[in-house]
């Protein structure tokens, strides 16, 4: 893969999930410790390793799965989680 294709991949990730992240849960807890401790940097420090950490974890578990199941399939199987998750937060709420 040559360095053009890694860089939009980069770029593909970062813009997805920042866009996804943009008022999300994770977000608005980041603004509740930051406003309750004070303490920007600490706040923003241990919620860049968290998320670092489970974008690792995520990265390479994906790359484990493809190798035993086809991507149509983790595709599906992917999607249909998506919407089950939808409609439980639906329902809960």
């Amino acid at each position: 893969m040559d360095l053009k294709s890694k860089i939009e991949i980069l770029f593909l990730t970062f813009g997805t999930l920042f866009l996804a992240e943009l008022g999300d849960k994770t977000q608005l807890a980041v603004i509740s410790l930051s406003v309750k401790t004070k303490q920007p940097f600490w706040v923003f420090l241990g919620a860049a390793l968290a998320l670092s950490l489970i974008s690792f974890i995520g990265a390479f578990l994906g790359d484990l799965l493809t190798r035993y199941i086809p991507k149509n399939i983790f595709d599906k199987i992917v999607g249909i989680l998506f919407i089950l998750i939808g409609l439980f937060i639906v329902i809960k709420n």
